[in-house]
């Protein structure tokens, strides 16, 4: 497990901060930041839980100096993260059969040493909020969308507008009167989600507090409102991205000198001095081939240079010599790509996104100063766009064929339209001030001083707890058992424990 860390400044063992996210890319990359944070500023030691079948991937977004424990994930559901998940109700499946994990990791969590003072852990492990309290381990809930969603939400719930079939199809939020929604954009949870949803309320209900990876400058009424109506207390500290500098992040993709394809072909674009924008619907559910060849064509008819992201497992045509017709000014990618080091190149002057926070699309966006092209799906998606286009005004947003952004078709002239408007048109030039600003402020708060550089520091300070180690150890596993580890560099294996 982790070395002790000894503080410099008043010579005392650091706080060891157990880190626990879903297996899923858009939720595990900003805990990863998270870690570099804390051991930049010495603020704790940390141990980051997750699977065999994720190891590799963390391990290569995370800092020297922390440990992962691999918990090996049942064989009987296949996909070991959500990216081999294709709908809603198979991801709720897939987050319950997380649930297997719990004996071992809390033989891991018990054996932590210096013993564990604070558990952060992604609210889809509800389960965990059971485990911390067995162990008496304080644990907070990293909320990976905005604030201004969860305050929202907060608001529909309570209101429920449009449910009895009367009013006119929108809803005015009562504590934010310059807040109007159509209903039609607002999508209810899925049916099949809505027993997880429970769990995940309950779980953030019994946390200490939750981390919102947001910044005041971006949405400080939002968290005020959170905090003195909602709760528990959120302590923003984002935009974690900002943890480190982008040329280390660039040194990340490069291997044994060589960059990725995505990268050398924008360092042309950006040689002959032109503009690109990037593309990416997000990895967690598949957008259909109808849909993919609309996009396709949309930027085609665009006329304007691009880096599409697709998923790894879109396989399908994009329509009979598309690829070939816009080599030169088009380039599709297939897998996962390093979307923080595409956003901070120096070409890359917009966005086409779902408008995810998980995964850092609006973060990264804001945090880079590049305007949106806002297309939302799903989850807490159409409310990101709202945040981006109406308040924020960094964006424009796609409307789709029946003129929400939620249902229907997107056809390939509103994608032309869009991706047209926010390189070429009159949106272009007030959204990328407007970004630029935010970028501004976001690096103020993450540096020394600055709003979320405090809210980090008080939060360990206040969270964290010493406790015997033995105590939690015994409570688990009865006095009689050990935990056997298998300890490589930086990695620590559970073993088979009957």
């Amino acid at each position: 497990m982790a070395q002790s860390a000894i503080s410099c400044d008043a010579g005392v063992e650091l706080p060891h901060v157990a880190i626990f996210p879903l297996m899923a890319r858009g939720h595990t990359i900003p805990l990863t930041q998270l870690v570099h944070l804390l051991l930049r500023r010495r603020l704790a030691s940390v141990t980051f839980f997750t699977t065999p079948g994720n190891a590799a991937f963390v391990r290569s977004l995370l800092p020297a100096g922390a440990d992962v424990v691999e918990l090996p994930f049942p064989a009987s559901h296949g996909a070991e993260n959500v990216e081999g998940v294709a709908s809603a109700s198979a991801f709720a499946d897939f987050v319950d059969a997380t649930l297997a994990l719990q004996p071992r990791f809390e033989e891991a969590l018990a054996s932590m040493r210096p013993a564990a003072s604070l558990l952060i852990a992604d609210p889809f492990m509800y389960w965990t909020a059971s485990s911390a309290a067995a162990l008496g381990v304080p644990r907070v809930s990293f909320l990976g969308t905005s604030a201004f969603a969860h305050v929202m939400r907060e608001s529909f719930v309570r209101d429920m507008p449009g449910f009895d079939g009367t009013g006119d199809g929108t809803y005015t939020v009562p504590e934010f009167p310059d807040v109007k929604f159509l209903l039609a954009d607002v999508p209810p949870p899925p049916v099949s989600m809505l027993p997880l949803d429970a769990k995940m309320a309950m779980a953030v209900a019994g946390s200490r507090g939750v981390i919102m990876n947001t910044f005041d400058g971006l949405e400080g009424r939002y968290i005020e409102r959170w905090n003195r109506h909602i709760g528990p207390r959120a302590w923003p500290i984002g935009p974690l991205r900002l943890a480190r500098e982008c040329s280390a992040v660039v040194d990340d993709v490069v291997v044994n000198g060589t960059k990725p394809s995505w990268l050398a072909w924008l360092d042309e674009k950006a040689a002959a001095g032109e503009s690109v924008i990037f593309v990416a619907l997000g990895t967690l559910l598949a957008v259909p081939e109808t849909q993919l060849r609309e996009v396709a064509r949309g930027l085609e008819e665009a006329q304007v240079n691009f880096l599409w992201a697709l998923r790894s497992d879109d396989s399908v045509g994009l329509g009979v010599g598309f690829e070939e017709r816009v080599r030169g000014r088009g380039m599709v990618t297939r897998g996962w790509v390093n979307q923080q080091v595409i956003l901070q190149h120096d070409c890359v002057a917009g966005f086409l996104s779902h408008c995810g926070w998980k995964w850092n699309s609006v973060l990264e966006s804001v945090s880079a100063g590049v305007p949106l092209a806002a297309w939302p799906m799903e989850f807490d998606q159409p409310f990101n766009a709202k945040l981006v286009v109406d308040e924020l005004r960094i964006g424009v947003g796609v409307k789709r064929s029946d003129e929400t952004v939620r249902e229907g078709l997107v056809k390939s002239e509103e994608i032309s339209r869009t991706v047209r408007e926010i390189m070429l048109g009159e949106t272009r030039v007030p959204a990328a001030k407007n970004a630029a600003v935010l970028a501004g402020q976001a690096r103020r708060a993450v540096s020394a001083g600055g709003s979320s550089w405090k809210m980090v520091e008080e939060m360990i300070g206040e969270l964290c707890v010493t406790a015997d180690p033995t105590a939690r150890a015994t409570k688990v596993l009865g006095g009689d058992k050990s935990v056997a580890w298998k300890n490589t560099k930086n990695v620590a294996a559970v073993g088979n424990l009957s």
